[in-house]
């Protein structure tokens, strides 16, 4: 109850200066109210802790303005999640290695945080843990991660995102040498073989995922690709790039090949957005197509894909104009305010996936039937981050 008490106290805190805020502290409070000071209500988890990367995405972000802004409560806020989460041997609660999910790799991001702000070793350990998934993660004959076990021999741009940060930033901290340009390269492997077998070279886009068994009944069995360039899959692949090239040495040769991935995407992204809006689809390669509809995750992470490239100098300073007016829109489409003067971020997508139990097909009529929710995790985070780079600038 004392740790509630003091949550809330810091929301009224910065309820109070919310004429003031910036829009990404705003965005935070707003969830931190939602939640009613407690973390494991992000993205609809209801007060049921599950190590999962939508709330670890998430208050990644949150550490990031916190760094910024020093709002102590911010801070308290994410620990109260972690501190659910790791226990003093370095287990995870609700984690298994043996499940081989890329997906629970993602919030181990926040354990290098943690271990450098209290010296606790059990987050040294957890790391350590996190890292057995890593060395044991099952392959394709390329090298490149399954996305999951039970997704076998399939690649999806998701994927990338959820293990590459944490691999690169590992081999930045704890290895050395022959070791460490090793991990570099298997994480430059890990997108060069995704962006080869994804690429459609049609929308010149990247699909969804790729299948190297080519067995999988939402593939091309001649390709093995799946049938649409879905956003937010392409969303994530733009946020790992930026995040890895930002940790990994500029002396390290295999760099330029992530950054000549990371303009051609934004070289081709504008030419897909809603000429009305300048956001995008959720199906990315069929604008305007009846049903389909402008959706936030996606338009938020490729918002943050152009400013931060722009800012660490792996795209164009030319495209900065374009990067603002673009953040202008995503707020202008996306963002509501209530009569309270809490914000959301409209029209997400609640998931997206191929195969498992709903047999998911990864055809048009499949992304739209996915349900749509206000300020789903996948969103809110990059949101975030999007808004710290505007800030930035200012």
């Amino acid at each position: 109850m004392k740790k509630l008490l003091i949550a809330l106290a810091g929301i009224a805190l910065l309820a109070s200066c919310a004429k003031e805020e910036p829009m990404s502290l705003k965005m935070i409070r707003s969830q931190m109210t939602r939640a009613n000071g407690d973390p494991t209500y992000l993205d609809y988890a209801n007060g049921h802790f599950r190590w999962n990367y939508t709330p670890g995405l998430e208050l990644r972000s949150y550490l990031d303005a916190y760094e910024v802004y020093g709002k102590q409560e911010i801070y308290d806020f994410v620990k109260a999640w972690y501190d659910k989460a790791v226990n003093e041997d370095g287990t995870i609660n609700t984690y298994s290695v043996s499940t081989y999910s890329t997906d629970l790799i993602c919030p181990a991001k926040s354990l290098f945080y943690f271990y450098d702000k209290t010296g606790e070793e059990k987050y040294r350990k957890a790391i350590e843990l996190v890292k057995t998934q890593i060395d044991g993660q099952p392959r394709t004959s390329g090298g490149a991660f399954w996305h999951k076990l039970r997704y076998p021999h399939q690649v999806w741009l998701d994927g990338v995102y959820m293990a590459e940060p944490f691999y690169v930033e590992y081999a930045n901290r704890f290895l050395k040498g022959e070791e460490q340009l090793k991990a570099y390269d298997e994480i430059v492997n890990e997108f060069v073989i995704a962006a080869k077998y994804t690429y459609d070279p049609v929308t010149h886009l990247y699909r969804h995922a790729w299948d190297e068994s080519h067995s999988q009944f939402w593939c091309n069995p001649e390709t093995g690709q799946s049938q649409h360039c879905w956003g937010r899959a392409l969303g994530w692949y733009c946020m790992a790039l930026n995040d890895v090239l930002d940790e990994l040495p500029a002396t390290y040769a295999r760099r330029q090949e992530l950054i000549d991935i990371l303009r051609q995407i934004c070289a081709e992204l504008p030419k897909w957005a809603d000429p009305a809006t300048g956001v995008w689809y959720q199906v990315l390669d069929q604008p305007g197509r009846e049903g389909n509809y402008l959706e936030a995750t996606c338009s938020v992470m490729f918002s943050y894909t152009f400013l931060k490239g722009i800012r660490l100098g792996f795209l164009d300073k030319e495209l900065l104009p374009y990067a603002k007016d673009l953040y202008a829109k995503v707020v202008k489409e996306f963002i509501s305010t209530d009569e309270n003067g809490l914000i959301s971020l409209e029209k997400c997508c609640s998931v997206g996936g191929l195969g498992g139990n709903g047999n998911r097909m990864g055809d048009f009529a499949y992304y739209l039937s996915e349900p749509i929710r206000p300020n789903d995790s996948k969103g809110v985070g990059p949101f975030v981050w999007a808004s710290l780079e505007m800030e930035r600038l200012k």
